[in-house]
């Protein structure tokens, strides 16, 4: 079974919309995703199941995703220490959940010495276990020149490779992204990449909606059958501004490659490009309200001399770019990023009331830095 689109891996169910798998399920559809893959196994242990109640929480999901006609896929983080263990419950899992795939998380316990017969006995055991037809992936570092696991224990007995592509500390995803797929190129073994992108914040680095868009972008160039990201409480619940990262995953359209062209706000920012304050007012009616924290003006004369100034003074020769929007029917909410001789916007949120095709109330909230 191959990987079409757009997913998020999953590690606590109880903390994701309040442990309501429906709810999971109905944002995942909302989102567009094709795939979830869900944390059902540590070490030698199942995972996401309640050891006081003796509730195993994975089955409602997994039900709850496949309702939807969304892959529910499993994953595992493993140590080495008990591969036949490890082995052995990995199997129990797949059997018992119906799931659709299977992802091996191995990272820095297998960077310790002698891990390589560890490797090879649990994906022999595992493939053995379950079949040579059923779809294993392994998630690990994006660069393997700097981490010496044994891959090619792994990725032999793997129908896909699913790097962990996080630019922590970075603002780069794209030349990240194809140098993970340039490292690859080497091995002897070279199942199909699917990376797995960042959409958290760690040790106060945030990944931003625009880097978002850029990793989605840049794997559909690269013509890659799907990616994912990490991790969708943190994205949800924790990363600022509130569900930018988001909304632009779900907002990418997966099948062009694009944000989606013809909603209000791609128009707005692509008028914006123009730098042409004619262009941009000719989406507003003609007693529209612009509100800033400063001031509230009202109508197309006093909007258009407030762009000339904006494209003249605050923001010359910028560039504009869409980060993610939401909302339907009169309203949007929509992010935005912006680059110019002046400065940069990284923080652009602006909320816009429409009638018709026409944009009515526009609060725009943004910092030149």
């Amino acid at each position: 079974m191959t990987l079409q689109g757009k997913g998020f891996f999953l590690w606590q169910i109880k903390n994701c919309e309040g442990g309501n798998t429906t709810q999971i399920a109905l944002e995942a559809q909302e989102a567009g995703l094709s795939h979830v893959l869900i944390k059902v196994a540590g070490g030698v242990y199942p995972y996401n199941y309640d050891w006081n109640k003796q509730i195993d929480l994975v089955p409602p999901l997994v039900n709850a995703l496949h309702s939807l006609g969304i892959q529910a896929w499993g994953w595992h983080y493993v140590y080495g220490n008990d591969p036949s263990g490890e082995a052995r419950i990995a199997i129990k899992r797949i059997r018992e959940l119906n799931l659709d795939g299977f992802v091996i998380d191995a990272e820095a316990p297998y960077k310790e010495s002698g891990k390589a017969s560890a490797a090879k006995t649990f994906m022999s055991e595992l493939r053995s276990g379950v079949g040579n037809n059923y779809p294993l992936a392994l998630s690990s570092y994006r660069y393997p020149s700097l981490h010496p696991i044994p891959w090619n224990e792994f990725l032999k007995k793997c129908d896909i490779n699913m790097p962990q592509v996080y630019w922590i500390g970075a603002h780069n995803p794209g030349s990240q992204l194809n140098r993970t797929i340039q490292e690859f190129q080497n091995f002897p073994y070279r199942p199909p990449i699917i990376p797995t992108g960042a959409a958290f914040t760690e040790h106060g680095w945030s990944a931003t909606a625009a880097e978002v868009q850029e990793f989605l972008v840049t794997a559909r160039a690269l013509k890659l059958s799907a990616a994912n990201f990490w991790e969708w409480y943190n994205a949800r619940n924790v990363l600022k501004p509130s569900r930018q990262a988001w909304n632009t995953i779900a907002a990418f359209d997966w099948d062009s490659g694009s944000m989606p062209p013809t909603d209000i706000t791609a128009r707005l920012v692509q008028a914006y490009n123009t730098r042409d304050a004619n262009k941009v007012v000719e989406l507003y009616s003609d007693r529209a309200v612009h509100v800033t924290a400063a001031r509230t003006i009202v109508g197309k004369e006093r909007i258009r001399a407030w762009y000339q100034t904006f494209f003249g003074q605050l923001l010359p020769n910028g560039t504009f770019t869409l980060s993610g929007f939401s909302g339907t029917g009169n309203s949007r909410h929509f992010s935005w990023v912006a680059r110019s001789n002046a400065g940069n916007v990284n923080d652009g949120n602006d909320t816009l009331g429409l009638i018709g095709e026409k944009i009515t109330y526009h609060y725009s909230h943004f910092t030149v830095s």
